[in-house]
């Protein structure tokens, strides 16, 4: 079986944080608010459907019930393909929400796992900030009673953000971003979340008894354990350019790759996805080639043993993948002279 980068459907969501943002990025969008588009995505019913080759018009997930191996990586197995990847326009404040863990997805909503993310801004506005964690001291009647008055910065440490910055953000813990920003966000394959907010995520406002059980599930699904904070993320430079590692963790890695020559990659063994940025680039595998635009991604199988990425001037990159976290990151980082403090800022390693 000849296998080759996977060009995919994306998903649309609606919800009322969104405007124009991602039109930057992606042509042809339907008019309307967009808030997300599911750039590569295995989830439920908005699994990806192949858009090149042999493979046309099946879904991702039949792939991966068929060739996991092929597809993620030589004898992994799961019941979906195991990142998310969207762009994400926030022009307006996102709900102050958490994201369940894998063992209250599985015990709680049946789900096979949790979700943890990372964002990379990929414009910010001068002024624009992130709200994550819970500062020590407040009780659970006390944080309820501040979610009821919206008080979120009385509760949550609040960051400023740049274009460049990445974020990442373990299930449990709340969190929040916008007005005026935009991010290109990585995740577990997942869509459990709890909010506090007085209106559900499309802006309907809720009755006091719903939005009183929504913080009380939020409450009960709440850690306090890590407090992201901006990275502006550790470059390794290379001789056509350089590779920023963003973030790292047993569920995923995001780098941002920018360089002019051709890339090779060789013996990577398992999955890659490729979002671009910029201008088209051309992959090349096995005496074939595969295009891809501005603001398309793809996944290159773990079956392709060695490709090309020819760039056409400059390459724009957002690659993530499952790493082996000695090997793809902390071994590379410290060659490159970063310390173990500098390493280990990156996320969950």
């Amino acid at each position: 079986m000849n296998f080759y980068p996977l060009k995919l459907s994306y998903h649309i969501r609606n919800y009322y944080f969104g405007e124009e943002l991602i039109l930057d990025y992606k042509n042809n969008l339907p008019k309307g608010r967009i808030a997300e588009t599911w750039e590569i995505s295995d989830y439920k019913d908005t699994t990806a459907k192949i858009l090149n080759g042999k493979f046309a018009g099946k879904t991702l997930h039949e792939l991966i019930e068929s060739y996991p191996s092929e597809i993620v990586a030589n004898s992994w197995a799961g019941p979906h393909f195991p990142i998310l990847a969207k762009f994400l326009d926030a022009s307006h404040m996102l709900p102050v929400h958490l994201h369940a863990d894998d063992i209250t997805a599985k015990e709680k909503y049946n789900e096979p796992n949790g979700k943890t993310e990372a964002w990379y801004i990929l414009w910010a506005a001068e002024n624009a900030s992130i709200l994550v964690g819970i500062k020590d001291g407040f009780s659970r009647d006390e944080l309820f009673k501040a979610f009821k008055n919206q008080d979120y910065d009385k509760l949550m440490y609040r960051f400023p953000i740049k274009t460049g910055d990445t974020v990442y953000v373990p299930s449990g813990i709340l969190h929040s971003f916008g007005p005026d920003t935009l991010i290109y966000e990585v995740q577990q394959t997942s869509d459990l979340g709890s909010d506090v907010m007085p209106t559900d995520i499309f802006g309907k406002k809720r009755t006091e008894e719903e939005w009183d059980r929504q913080i009380n599930k939020t409450l009960d699904e709440l850690k306090s354990n890590f407090l992201p904070k901006p990275n502006t993320g550790l470059i390794i430079k290379e001789e056509t350019g350089q590779k920023k590692i963003c973030c790292a963790s047993e569920y995923f890695a995001l780098e941002h790759w920018q360089f002019t020559s051709n890339k090779t990659i060789t013996d990577f063994n398992k999955f890659m996805n490729i979002s671009n940025l910029g201008k088209p680039i051309e992959i090349k595998y096995q005496k074939q080639t595969e295009s891809l635009n501005k603001g398309e991604s793809c996944i290159i199988p773990a079956a392709i043993s060695e490709f090309t990425i020819k760039p056409q001037g400059k390459a724009d990159l957002l690659i993530s993948y499952l790493p082996n976290l000695e090997a793809d990151i902390i071994t590379p980082l410290k060659k490159a002279g970063f310390t173990k403090d500098e390493i280990a800022s990156l996320g969950e390693l």
